[in-house]
């Protein structure tokens, strides 16, 4: 696993990464859903967009089975994962409940 994701979601700020796949339907839709939340959020969160057929290992390392998976870091530490498109609403609730945000 790189430094470099190491560092991304060690932040104090919550890091939502995406695992996405560019073939995947679901992701299609989760897209749009993420941008509306970085657009209700902006700087209180990072989020980052993993495609898993190019980061295989990183994809393994975290037991992604199956696209789109949600995880939600801060600290370096797991605070929520869902796989499947979740709802706008339900995504900013997650994220201001399991977050000091």
């Amino acid at each position: 696993m790189s430094t470099n994701f190491n560092t991304i979601i060690s932040s104090d700020k919550p890091v939502l990464i995406d695992f996405f796949a560019t073939w995947c339907g679901p992701c299609k839709i989760l897209g749009p859903i993420l941008k509306e939340v970085k657009d209700d959020l902006g700087d209180r969160i990072s989020i980052i967009k993993i495609d898993v057929d190019t980061n295989q290992q990183l994809a393994a390392h975290y037991q992604v089975k199956g696209v789109p998976t949600m995880i939600l870091f801060q600290n370096g530490k797991q605070l929520w994962r869902q796989s499947g498109v979740v709802q706008k609403g339900d995504i900013l609730k997650i994220i201001l409940e399991k977050s000091n945000t």
